[in-house]
């Protein structure tokens, strides 16, 4: 996914594409403990990706939840 398509977005969508990037990390963390990763340069891009979702997401004050509305500055309503 790129992060054009990211800015696209809502917050809810950007949250559980995070979870799924961070399993998928884990995941990835497991098989390089088993010494079947060829491409480490995969972690990097995962990681990358998480950050660019994590900044999308606090960048905007978006809201998640509907009782929990944050403001751009991070405190609440």
């Amino acid at each position: 996914m790129d992060f054009t398509e990211m800015k696209k977005m809502d917050a809810v969508s950007l949250h559980s594409e995070v979870n799924s990037l961070k399993k998928e990390l884990f995941n990835l963390r497991l098989t390089a403990m088993a010494g079947q990763v060829k491409d480490i340069s995969q972690f990097r891009k995962l990681r990358s990706k998480i950050a660019q979702c994590l900044t999308l997401i606090n960048q905007g004050g978006v809201v998640v939840d509907a009782s929990k509305e944050v403001s751009p500055k991070g405190k609440r309503k």
